[in-house]
């Protein structure tokens, strides 16, 4: 029998369960995910290399025809030069010092900067997250900030080139914070959590994997969105015309129409992020996910190194489309941004309004769920949530998905994968697999949370993210 000061271990696997929000997860979830995880730290500084100057065109260019024969034909050679290419990729206190202005700037950012009181959904326990809805200004602020500090602006206190050519130490330095960061995450959620959504699983390293609170704050900044928002979305969104502005210097004045086009449809894409910040913070990665190394990591080190691979590769190796294909592109990439945007949107308003509003012209169709929560006294009580049927809600549950996706893949392909090899297509092929793996979480999340009328729904919406 454990001692009375201490929780026996079937009340801490209660209380952990109450804390996941209706959905065991973590690391033994997907064991693809938990490979990258795994390899994560030094694959993205691999990837750092592979876009950089150093790397060997012809390898990078034909990874499938060149290099995988080359290290099949001489294993301890290709090992040893994968391990030298690793090791250096090194922090240097010049990124040190780009990284943590980036983080400060968006920081009083979010602290000066005025906005409307949002709340999150409820969680198992009762809690409610409350933001600052900021976003947009911040999005607004910060990019005039990033153009005004530039050669480019008035301040001429950096090159604009400057994220693309400290890209690889600022991955270095970002792989050490990232992982130390997470230490702190998980011992806060052990003995100093926010909320009652933490606690321990048992075990020390899925407590670091997967962490131990859902709701981080210190001093009142919500960790998970500014690390997920402030700081992975925003570096993003920035880099892409960081990154055109260096392949125009370094090929004499010439404009890469592909590279462009790519990365005027991402700043508009996470401008439109930012303007659906609110619903980001509703969802799957928000709500279920705790703040460990698997999300927060992931935002610090793989969203800089994987989500912008496709337009970094292209500083080096230009894509050679024309204006006019790289527009047609440009024009696809934009439809599916706009229609994932009315998709969020319109389950937005629905929700606003609490059914009470036009779906494509008509009444909507919904199912009134029923579920629980705990409250902080103990009792159980009960709550309703309307799941929308009708609209894009109503051709398949997640098909917001496919539009993302669409994007995607229009930014892969203005890299030119015909001319520049498939390494250019990684991004759009792990959002391919990260949108399903997450399509089905959220399924079992809903299962959990709605029971019966979940399976209703499902009836009714068959079909995940294409509809049949």
């Amino acid at each position: 029998m454990a001692p009375k000061d201490e929780p026996s271990a079937s009340q801490t696997k209660k209380d952990y369960d109450k804390g996941t929000n209706y959905v065991e997860a973590g690391i033994e979830a997907n064991l693809f995910f938990f490979g990258l995880i795994l390899a994560g730290p030094f694959l993205t500084v691999l990837l750092a290399y592979v876009t950089s100057p150093e790397m060997d065109s012809e390898l990078a260019m034909a990874p499938l025809m060149k290099m995988i024969p080359a290290c099949v034909a001489d294993v301890p050679q290709c090992l040893s030069s994968i391990a030298e290419a690793g090791w250096s990729v090194q922090p240097t206190y010049e990124a040190m010092q780009f990284i943590l202005g980036f983080m400060g700037v968006a920081w009083m950012l979010e602290v000066v900067l005025p906005g409307k009181i949002e709340c999150g959904p409820e969680t198992l326990t009762g809690h409610i997250p409350k933001y600052k809805d900021n976003a947009i200004l911040h999005c607004i602020v910060f990019s005039f900030l990033f153009w005004a500090g530039s050669n480019l602006g008035f301040l001429d206190l950096y090159d604009f080139g400057i994220m693309y050519d400290l890209f690889p130490s600022s991955l270095a330095f970002l792989n050490i914070f990232g992982m130390l960061f997470c230490v702190g995450l998980m011992l806060k959620g052990l003995y100093f959590p926010s909320t009652d959504d933490s606690g321990s699983s048992g075990s020390l390293f899925k407590d670091y994997v997967w962490g131990t609170e859902l709701y981080p704050r210190i001093w009142g900044l919500d960790l998970k969105r500014f690390i997920n928002c402030r700081f992975a979305m925003t570096y993003w969104q920035l880099a892409g015309f960081s990154f055109c502005y260096r392949s125009y210097t370094l090929h004499g004045g010439e404009l890469d129409w592909g590279l462009f086009f790519s990365a005027l449809s991402q700043y508009l894409y996470l401008f439109k992020f930012f303007l659906w910040e609110m619903g980001y913070m509703r969802s799957i990665d928000i709500i279920v996910d705790r703040a460990g190394f698997e999300i927060q990591w992931g935002c610090l080190v793989w969203v800089p190194s994987v989500y912008t691979l496709h337009t970094r590769f292209s500083v080096m190796h230009p894509t050679g489309w024309s204006k006019e294909m790289a527009a047609g592109l440009f024009v696809v990439s934009m439809l599916g941004v706009v229609l994932n945007y009315l998709a969020d949107r319109e389950r937005d308003v629905f929700r606003a309004t609490n059914g009470q509003c036009k779906v494509w012209g008509r009444d909507p169709k919904y199912i009134t769920a029923e579920y629980e929560i705990v409250t902080a006294s103990g009792k159980t009580q009960t709550k309703k949530s309307l799941l929308l049927a009708s609209g894009f809600w109503g051709m398949a549950r997640h098909f917001q998905y496919f539009f993302e996706l669409q994007a995607a893949w229009s930014w892969c392909l203005l890299a030119n994968p015909w001319q520049n090899g498939v390494l250019v297509l990684w991004y759009a092929v792990f959002l391919t697999t990260l949108l399903i793996d997450r399509a089905d979480r959220d399924s079992r999340k809903c299962h959990l949370k709605y029971g019966p009328y979940y399976e209703e729904y499902c009836r009714l919406v068959p079909y995940k993210i294409v509809p049949g």
